[in-house]
């Protein structure tokens, strides 16, 4: 087993230092515009008088949601989409005109859909493989500091008739003719319960309880990392920070793929697509496996390499430059934060220096400052403006109380981590003889 002299579990302040390194290039602007076309044509089909069935409006609603927070809930959530996705794109499942295929027009639409249900199966395998083999680096990363004997035994047999067993869940649904969702719902429930287990594993409880009483000798420090490496502001909220709007933006986008097919099979009688419907589904296919590949890539290069220890000298210096001062805060997609200062002198000077985090579709956040009189009035000091980073200061003409504000209200989906030091400083006072000399 590896020596864990001197080290410590990674926490959020290294994964920050680390992923500076690792910036995520820019998801296209093509996935948000297609993710609004596709949207405004559904709005369209939905509006057409027939109501809609229960599993499309189901889809509506989640369509309307805003992603999930964790990256892993959407890939599992991405994968779903593809599935269905594949399943409308089946020949059965095409609308009865269609699948007689009549006209040259559907012949070719029918040669078009093909082509696009296998990019999605393609790239169902590659999220499918990136997702077991993340799962397996993490399991066997936690092993390596593991007793490489009987005990170490013994926690990858209960792992493997573990899994056994949840394949055998899964297959069940499968063959009882379970939906897609239903699978879904059963593969997170899965992967929660894979989360719970490695808690387990450093509370000594649950399912582990009788493996983890043989680990005499395993370090505490790893035990209780593992508790809370996923927890909500654990190590891992990081790579939510950094990685998880690219991946809502997708998601978002796999979403409104998946309703506009619904929607244009359920009303094909009465509405047949038009070429340009048809090259807005091909591109957004087109991008969608594109973009999602690039960005299974990148992140499980990021992933393998990041490591889940460090030396206690590296950590100390990383919590070092954390902590000159700044502070950090989550600005809420659709809100604003601020920060209030009470001047009583004149000739004050209020400054700031603030900046966003890398990695995001959007790195700018609106920046303006106000004064407040003592009768509740107030008057812009310094109009709005969208920043990615930004440092100034001004003096102070009249005492009272400043805002400083920061705005995130022009953001739908995204959230943004927001760096930053506000400061007042006080005028100052020459004594009697300085004045006089």
């Amino acid at each position: 087993m590896p020596s864990k002299g001197g080290m410590l579990p990674i926490t959020r302040a290294f994964l920050s230092s680390y992923y500076d390194k690792h910036q995520f290039p820019p998801i296209s602007d093509d996935v948000s515009r297609l993710s609004q076309q596709l949207h405004t044509c559904s709005d369209h089909l939905r509006k057409i008088s027939l109501p809609l069935p229960e599993g499309e409006r189901l889809l509506l609603k989640e369509v309307e949601m805003q992603p999930p927070h964790k990256i892993d809930e959407n890939m599992w959530k991405n994968r779903e989409q593809i599935e269905e996705i594949i399943f409308l794109l089946e020949r059965s499942h095409w609308p009865k005109s269609l699948q007689d295929q009549s006209t040259p027009e559907d012949v070719e639409l029918g040669h078009l859909l093909k082509k696009l249900k296998d990019k999605c199966e393609g790239i169902l395998k590659v999220l499918e493989s990136f997702q077991s083999k993340s799962s397996e680096n993490v399991f066997n990363t936690v092993m390596t500091y593991m007793p490489q004997d009987f005990r170490g035994a013994l926690i990858r047999q209960q792992r493997e008739r573990s899994e056994r067993n949840k394949k055998a869940q899964v297959d069940a649904i499968v063959t009882s003719g379970g939906s897609i969702r239903d699978k879904y719902a059963l593969l997170w429930h899965q992967q929660m319960e894979r989360r719970r287990q490695l808690a387990q594993l450093g509370s000594a409880a649950g399912v582990y309880k009788t493996v983890v009483k043989y680990l005499v000798g395993v370090p505490q420090v790893l035990l209780d990392f593992v508790k809370q490496i996923n927890d909500d502001q654990g190590p891992m909220e990081e790579q939510r920070y950094r990685y998880g709007p690219p991946m809502y933006a997708l998601t978002n986008l796999v979403l409104n793929i998946r309703l506009f097919i619904s929607l244009s099979w359920l009303r094909f009688q009465d509405i047949k697509l038009e070429k340009h419907q048809i090259s807005m589904l091909e591109e957004a296919i087109n991008v969608y496996t594109s973009e999602l590949e690039r960005f299974l890539s990148f992140i499980g290069e990021v992933f393998a390499n990041s490591p889940f220890f460090v030396t206690a000298e590296e950590a100390g210096a990383i919590e070092a430059t954390k902590n000159d001062d700044y502070r950090e805060t989550s600005v809420l997609a659709g809100t604003t934060f601020e920060v209030s200062l009470d001047v009583e002198s004149v000739n004050s000077y209020i400054a700031w220096d603030f900046s966003i985090a890398q990695g995001r579709i959007s790195m700018n956040i609106g920046f303006s400052i106000e004064y407040t009189n003592s009768s509740g009035q107030k008057t812009l000091i310094l109009p709005y403006r969208r920043y990615e980073s930004d440092q100034g200061n001004f003096c102070t003409i009249m005492g009272g109380k400043y805002t400083l504000i920061w705005d995130n209200s022009f953001s739908t989906f995204f959230k943004k981590a927001l760096r930053y030091k506000v400061d007042c400083i006080a005028p100052v006072v020459e004594s009697t003889d300085e004045m006089c000399n």
